[in-house]
């Protein structure tokens, strides 16, 4: 009715003409377009049941406005009345690298539909349309896949898995030990006990002015001068400027150019490492990528003032060479933003958070703010490998029967470090049923024996033979769970501390012995306990350790070891007062069952 109207008006010939075409045109783009969103990359094309002769189909977009598209359809004389549809949308401000489109169409018969499809706008590499025919398929959205390379980031590298074709070795450790020269004299001592001169260990103790005698002393590394950093401001009162220094240890190591380095590892001049177990841990990490590796302090309040995201450096850290790569370009424009800072390790973590590395955290670090006695920390060490000691100089000596702290450390370095370093502080929890004791046994330090059954939960927890970093005796300081010392006389255990080790062969192969000694101290009387349980302090004097070498221990999942009680005196008086225990890998799933 509308075209006869036109049609029936009164204007010229010419103009109704001009006019019914335009009416036509736009009753055609209404039938195709009338709902159609903005043209993108996306093309979804349906011909049901199109006949032979092939609908051409155009899609002009170019120069179209986002709100609307314009489609000319030019069918054949025997294309059936349901028209091709063709929905076209657009994507402004598409991505240099093109997207990759995938378009699914439905019971598309086998000539398909030939789409010309031109794109306003685009980059130099236009959209890649793909049509596929899937005849017969159910009903359901197009799948649309889109590509691009522009800003894809770097696949995430596995978190314990070594890439290197090579093992990592001492040979690719440089460490930077931090020392003073006013104290150098006396910390040296500790470092003799762990460096490893013949070995092909690589680093430097830095100084903050040069001391009398060797450069290179015998059986320690060589030494090493700071540079100047009067320069860098310092403005924390309680402070004091040398924090600056030993911040630029690792840089000023890293200038030095060394070759074949994959990790530097710092620490204080009174920090004991054991460089195996440190090598456990370093060789599952990928030394390519950035790493920041070590622990917060055992000190919760110590954590609050600093930060549980930042490794204390007494306990020692190990940063990965491209990190420290990146590290020495930044650093001393990063020092200088932060003057308010108490020490270096915490202008450490200031330019790693710059830099967005995050702490990767391992128990094995141990900083060590606490006074007193470390039996309750060592007997029940994490289920990790002992990678280093701190503030030995503050804390009793390891063996109280050695009165030298540097002698007590020798004793551990020379029997169980040597024999089987990766074993070295692990806790086994057993029990002798006959006597019904509880056994724990930290293999190479000491062997532990309590009247009653104790569940292996509260066994693996520290007990509190010692205090945190501000002298006191809160529990709630510690940044760990601990368990008190028993105040029943019947509860405190008997202890049995490291006498020797060796190794030899048995039928079954090489085993290692340790012999662990009965020690009470001079002052401590025990009134005498009501229980009828046997006491071990009376039934024992020794205590004999059969552990088979497991350098593999760490390459596996982190499991407790098992121990077996083989034989222990029954009644007091007997000649016999040595207890034996087997340690060794759990087999069948044996626990520690109470």
């Amino acid at each position: 009715y509308a075209l006869h109207a036109i049609l029936s008006s009164s204007c010229p010939p010419e103009h109704d003409r001009i006019m019914a075409a335009a009416f036509v045109s736009h009753v055609t783009t209404h039938n195709h377009t009338s709902s159609t969103p903005p043209p993108p990359a996306m093309v979804t094309v349906s011909t049901p049941r199109t006949p032979p002769p092939l609908a051409i189909v155009t899609v002009p977009t170019a120069r179209t406005p986002p709100t609307s598209a314009t489609v000319t359809a030019v069918t054949t004389a025997r294309m059936p009345p349901p028209p091709a549809t063709v929905t076209a949308m657009t994507t402004a401000r598409m991505p240099t690298p093109p997207a990759t489109v995938t378009v699914t169409t439905e019971r598309m018969p086998p000539p398909p539909a030939t789409v010309t499809v031109t794109t306003a706008r685009m980059p130099p590499s236009p959209a890649a349309v793909t049509v596929v025919s899937t005849a017969r398929l159910p009903p359901r959205p197009a799948t649309v896949t889109l590509v691009s390379t522009a800003s894809t980031p770097p696949p995430s590298p596995p978190a314990t898995v070594t890439v290197s074709t090579t093992p990592t070795t001492l040979q690719h450790v440089v460490f930077g030990i931090a020392a003073s020269a006013r104290m150098w004299e006396k910390r040296k001592e500790y470092i003799k006990i762990w460096w490893r001169p013949n070995s092909g260990m690589r680093g430097f103790v830095w100084l903050d002015r040069g001391v009398r005698g060797s450069r290179v002393p015998d059986g320690l590394p060589a030494i090493k001068i700071s540079s100047d950093t009067s320069g860098f401001p310092y403005t924390h009162r309680r402070g004091h400027r040398s924090a600056i220094r030993i911040s630029r240890i690792v840089s000023e190591t890293f200038r030095l150019g060394l070759p074949g380095v994959r990790w530097f590892v710092m620490g204080d001049d009174d920090t004991v490492f054991l460089p195996d177990n440190l090598l456990a841990v370093l060789g599952r990490l990928d030394h390519r990528q950035p790493y920041y590796i070590g622990s917060p302090s055992e000190s919760h309040l110590q954590n609050i003032f600093f930060s549980y995201g930042m490794a204390f450096g007494g306990g020692g850290f190990a940063i990965s060479q491209p990190l420290a790569a990146r590290l020495e370009r930044m650093q001393d424009a990063c020092i200088r933003r932060y003057p308010w800072l108490y020490g270096s390790d915490d202008r450490i973590q200031a330019c790693m958070a710059e830099l967005g590395v995050p702490l990767t955290r391992h128990p094995g670090f141990h900083q060590y703010d606490v006074y007193g006695d470390l039996l309750g920390l060592l007997a029940a060490h994490p289920v990790a490998p002992l990678v280093s000691l701190h503030h030995l100089d503050v804390v009793r000596p390891l063996f109280p029967n050695v009165r030298s702290r540097p002698a007590a450390l020798r004793r551990l370095f020379d029997g169980p470090v040597m024999l089987d370093s990766a074993g070295v502080m692990q806790q086994s929890i057993c029990y002798d049923a006959a006597n019904r004791w509880t056994v724990s046994v930290a293999w190479g330090f000491v062997v532990t024996v309590t009247r009653g059954v104790m569940p292996a939960r509260e066994m693996e927890m520290p007990a509190r033979t010692f205090l945190n970093w501000y002298r006191r005796a809160d529990y709630k300081a510690h940044a760990f769970n601990t368990r008190p010392l028993a105040r029943n006389q019947c509860e405190r255990p008997a202890l049995y501390y490291l006498a020797s080790a060796r190794r030899t062969v048995v039928r079954t192969g090489e085993t290692t012995v340790t012999r662990y000694q009965r020690w009470r101290h001079r002052n401590d009387v025990r009134p005498p306990c009501q229980w009828r349980i046997p006491d071990p302090d009376a039934l024992l004097d020794s205590v004999i350790v059969l552990k088979k070498p497991d350098p593999g221990l760490w390459d596996r999942s982190p499991m407790r070891n098992c121990c077996r009680v083989l034989s222990s005196p029954r009644k007091e008086g007997g000649g016999n007062k040595t207890m034996t225990i087997d340690v060794g890998v759990c087999k069948d799933w044996v626990y520690s069952q109470v």
